[in-house]
């Protein structure tokens, strides 16, 4: 009799205990979203809005990163500022700290020296530190870039690139990241940094102060080198 009931238990508990574990698992998907907008009125009125949208799945020694961005800025219901980005990349682990990447990055800038920017690059990269609160990624790489100037004058070059990736876990809700990359042709050097502070609001709702720096070294007469992006939004992860 006791028998029986050991098994009818272990046979009425094993569904529960797949239930759990499976709860347990920790999902590949992971991601977030951020909006951000700023109008002003009065004697001018402007109006910003920043959208992104970053998707990462990892399985096994593979890590498949998808980003994507959006700015629009008016001023007197005349469009000043209208750029998008593209991007896609997929690290390989070699080790714990060593890693493979392959990515894909598009670019378009309405009122910048480029109207768009396309590169295709592979590389070698390095967790430098990877602790709880200080996390360091350097990458170095090569690959090729279609760019087209806003006169419609065509470029295809080969490109080097590098990049240094860094966040700063503060507190048990805010955190600093800085970025820093470039990618280098015969025609032009394409820089960015990106500085941004962040701190949860409630649950996996964030508010982000961000930094943003474009700077393309070649560009056409009378056009700007350098554009720079303030933004404050908030950030919804996944």
């Amino acid at each position: 009799m006791n028998l029986r009931l050991t098994l009818l238990s272990v046979l009425l508990l094993a569904p529960l205990a797949s239930i759990a574990q499976d709860a347990e698992e920790v999902s590949p998907w992971a991601g977030k979203a951020t909006l951000g907008y700023l109008a002003t009125s009065g004697n001018t009125e402007n109006s910003t809005l920043n959208t992104a949208l970053e998707v990462s799945y990892s399985q096994g020694q593979w890590v498949h990163e998808a980003r994507a961005f959006a700015l629009s800025a008016s001023e007197n219901e005349v469009t000043s500022a209208e750029a998008y980005e593209f991007g896609w990349k997929s690290e390989r682990k070699l080790t714990d700290n060593d890693f493979l990447f392959g990515r894909v990055q598009w670019r378009k800038d309405r009122f910048g020296g480029y109207a768009t920017q396309f590169s295709q690059t592979v590389g070698y990269g390095r967790r430098l530190i990877n602790t709880d609160v200080h996390k360091l990624n350097a990458e170095v790489g090569v690959g090729a870039r279609q760019s087209e100037l806003q006169d419609t004058t065509e470029e295809n070059e080969t490109v080097y690139t590098g990049g240094v990736y860094y966040t700063w876990q503060l507190s048990k809700t805010a955190k600093f990241r800085q970025e820093l990359k470039a990618e280098s042709g015969s025609e032009n050097t394409y820089s960015e940094s990106v500085t941004a502070i962040s701190a949860k609001l409630l649950g996996d709702l964030a508010l982000v102060a961000s930094y943003t720096i474009k700077h393309n070294s070649d560009v056409p007469a009378l056009t700007e080198k350098s554009d720079r992006y303030t933004a404050l939004s908030l950030e919804y992860a996944f």
